[in-house]
């Protein structure tokens, strides 16, 4: 029998977790950063870009620094080994660990400031009112992340904040800080502040992150 947890990762999938996050205290070196390097442009430049800037409505920046400051190595290759189920991101668990970390450490490199992914995992999961939330989404987020959170397939510019492939795998202080602060560079702004694209109270944010986590997880 193929134990799962609450969150529907295998025993494998967490064994394979524990060797990310031991590997994420190395500091990547020349070799791996060479290996990273090539590795993504063979497997990931194609819809990331060469860059690793991402294009909109094809593939999510990787490099930008809000994200790669909330996100855990073992979140980023988890990503990468189990891709995104009903979205164009396939699995590439075939690269094998090695291929993945050093994926992992070349994207790392673009990093300008602190990881503070132990920090935002450990913020205090979201209460609200999901209906309250429905009507945020429906008026801010559906415009690129699509009516039912399916982006890319659905014909948006952002990407499908509505999927178990991405919910399953990112704690709520994830999708609050991206709400939030945004992300620098791309079509994902700021929700909160005064340079904010509309000033969400942090009642308001959860309200959004409760409502995503009840759509269907089909």
């Amino acid at each position: 029998m193929i134990a799962f947890n609450r969150l529907g990762i295998t025993l494998a999938g967490l064994i394979w977790l524990a060797f990310a996050a031991t590997a994420s205290a190395e500091t990547a070196s020349d070799a791996t950063l060479k290996l990273g390097k090539a590795q993504f442009n063979e497997n990931c430049a194609a819809c990331h870009q060469e860059d690793a800037i991402g294009k909109p409505g094809i593939a999510p920046s990787l490099t930008n620094p809000e994200l790669l400051s909330i996100s855990s190595d073992s979140f980023l290759m988890s990503t990468i080994r189990d891709g995104r189920v009903d979205t164009s991101m396939m699995p590439f668990a075939p690269l094998g660990r090695k291929n993945v970390r050093a994926i992992v450490g070349y994207l790392r490199s673009h990093a300008k400031g602190p990881n503070i992914a132990k920090e935002t995992d450990a913020q205090p999961d979201a209460h609200g009112d999901p209906r309250l939330g429905k009507l945020w989404y429906d008026n801010i987020c559906s415009t690129c992340h699509g009516l039912n959170g399916d982006g890319y397939e659905a014909g948006g510019t952002g990407t499908a904040i509505g999927l178990p492939g991405f919910l399953n795998k990112v704690s709520d202080g994830f999708i609050r800080e991206t709400i939030k602060k945004g992300r620098s560079n791309t079509r994902m702004l700021a929700f909160q502040g005064p340079v904010g694209l509309a000033n969400l109270s942090d009642q308001e944010v959860d309200d959004i992150i409760v409502y995503l986590r009840s759509l269907p997880k089909n």
